[in-house]
Parts: structure tokens; C-alpha cells; sequence
């Protein structure tokens, strides 16, 4: 279970919007996505970017639940929340959340990543300098 949670301000853009001016759904996940790999970027010395391309690891999503609890509108600003709530030997299970400024809750998503050779593309146990980062950061097995 998680000690720490990872959070970052956002406000909604249009590009992010349907003609209604409200997120289009698919959209939360690039936002998730985007809170990740920051995530990542905290994490490790090289990033997101040197995790994949230069360490040649990938973290592949194979389950995802989300949730869609309340609207969000263009130039609301919004807080992205991510928490580790499983380390596997080879994935990492998440909560991620869209709360507004005031708390209420605008989507979840439960998100089960694994660790995989972006060489053989199987998977792979967690890199050590990732469980490594994890475990410093407050995350437990």
C-alpha cells in the first residue's frame, strides 16, 4: 500500500473538450498518462523519456476500471492524483483521480501497469532502479 501520493494541478483546456465544452471522456486517460510519466520523471534521474528510450523498458497498461463520477468544463481547474496501491514483481497497480479544488470527485481510474523489455516485449520484474525509487519515495511491497 501506498505512504505517498503523487499530485498535480491541471486546468482543463479546450482541446480537451467536446462541443458541449466538457472533457471528452478519452481525454482523462492522456491527463493520466501525462500525471505518470511526471510521476516517472520524479522518480528517476533520467525520466520517462530515458526509462523508455534509453533503458529500453516499457509499462504497458493490461487492465484499467474507470469511473466517471461528475462533469468537468473547460478552464476548471482540477487536481490529477496518482497512488501506488500494489507493487507486484512485474506491475504496479494505481489509483488515479480527478477531484476538483473543492474535493468533489470528477473521475477514477484503477490502472494495472507491467514492467516489460521494449527488446523481447515480455515481461519483465521491475527494474531494480525503479523498485529502488519506489521504495525511497514510501511505497511498499
Amino acid at each position: 500500500m501506498s505512504t505517498t501520493t503523487f499530485t498535480q494541478p491541471h486546468r482543463i483546456r479546450f482541446a480537451e473538450c467536446d462541443p458541449a465544452g466538457i472533457v471528452f471522456y478519452p481525454q482523462y486517460f492522456v491527463m493520466f498518462n501525462n500525471l505518470l510519466e511526471a510521476w516517472v520523471d520524479s522518480l528517476l534521474p533520467y525520466g520517462f523519456a530515458g526509462f523508455i528510450g534509453e533503458r529500453r523498458f516499457g509499462m504497458p497498461t493490461v487492465h484499467l476500471d474507470a469511473d466517471f463520477k461528475a462533469i468537468s468544463r473547460m478552464g476548471d481547474d482540477v487536481i490529477l492524483q496518482l497512488e501506488v496501491i500494489h507493487i507486484g514483481s512485474r506491475s504496479l497497480k494505481l489509483a488515479l483521480n480527478c477531484t476538483s479544488l473543492e474535493g468533489e470527485q470528477r473521475m477514477q481510474v484503477t490502472q494495472t501497469l507491467v514492467t516489460t523489455s521494449l527488446e523481447t516485449h515480455r515481461s519483465i520484474d521491475i527494474p531494480a532502479e525503479l523498485l529502488a525509487a519506489l521504495q525511497s519515495s514510501g511505497e511498499s511491497l
